[in-house]
């Protein structure tokens, strides 16, 4: 599976975020910086202000929750605190969005920053969560490390996200197939709290990629998703000898399925690894479905 969410294949950016089903991936001065070098135990009281360096906008945050994700330990869950970062928080504005996110390095080494998509949907307050792959010697292994009232840095918010426009009104596209693996998943979260009617759609597929059941983040929030329209199908490369359901990945099981009833009424919504695009796009597309309502955040 891949890594950072973030969900496209052209041009190849680097990984946001996780390892988590791809994606798309300096430093601070200590000096200008001191009060990053020290861990804080409470939110910030002062004002936080945006620090101007190498033609980039990082802007202070203290960390509010690390823990992990998935039974084995290898994706956490990041939750950083935007209460003095308001107009961060609004600019976060549609599903899929990413951004860089760095660890002051405390005068140790200092690392590239990492791309990580938003998992949690906008308009959900001053607060950014992600779902971070411990990879290590990066980033993202510094972020799984932190613990509350530590500091990091955030980037601007990039990218436009899903245009989401194109399948919508729900009859646009009464069928709409979703494709996620690894943290991949963290940018169809976002797009399913936040709501693309869902509820009103004939048929809204789930597949979700993930090496065994102990590497797939979220499946406390199955039910939920389940009650918002979704129909979940979990589709595992290394499974154990007592799982039942699909084997392989995620384009595969969709293959073997297909069950497409009216192409011109289909979009796609996809997030992982480029191969798994370039597979679901070519038959989207040989089957009738316009390229216009397959959706990428790229």
């Amino acid at each position: 599976m891949a890594a950072a969410a973030a969900i496209s294949a052209p041009p190849r950016p680097p990984r946001l975020a996780l390892h988590l089903h791809p994606s798309p991936s300096s430093c601070s001065t200590a000096s200008s910086l001191p009060i990053l070098r020290r861990r804080f135990r409470r939110p910030l009281t002062t004002a936080v202000h945006a620090v101007k360096q190498d033609a980039a906008v990082w802007t202070p945050a203290p960390v509010s929750a690390v823990g992990a994700a998935t039974a084995d330990g290898s994706i956490f869950h990041v939750a950083v605190d935007l209460s003095d970062a308001a107009d961060l928080a609004e600019s976060y504005t549609s599903p899929g969005q990413y951004l860089q996110i760095r660890v002051p390095s405390g005068g140790g080494e200092e690392l590239k920053p990492a791309f990580m998509a938003v998992a949690s949907p906008p308009g959900a307050g001053a607060r950014f969560e992600f779902l971070v792959k411990s990879v290590p010697g990066t980033t993202a292994e510094r972020l799984c490390g932190l613990r509350d009232g530590d500091v990091v840095e955030l980037g601007a918010v990039m990218g436009k996200g899903f245009p989401l426009e194109r399948i919508t009104p729900a009859d646009a596209a009464q069928t709409v197939l979703i494709f996620a693996a690894g943290t991949g998943i963290s940018t169809i979260r976002s797009l399913v709290e936040f709501g693309f009617g869902a509820n009103e759609r004939a048929d809204v597929r789930l597949y979700y990629g993930a090496r065994s059941l102990k590497t797939m983040a979220y499946q406390d929030r199955f039910k939920n998703w389940e009650s918002a329209g979704l129909n979940i199908i979990p589709v595992l490369s290394q499974p154990d000898d007592s799982w039942k359901g699909e084997c392989g990945y995620a384009q595969h099981a969709f293959l073997r399925a297909k069950n497409i009833v009216n192409p011109s009424s289909t979009g796609a919504v996809l997030c992982g690894q480029r191969q798994m695009q370039e597979e679901v796009t070519t038959a989207l597309v040989a089957d009738g479905v316009s390229q216009d309502k397959i959706l990428t955040n790229f």
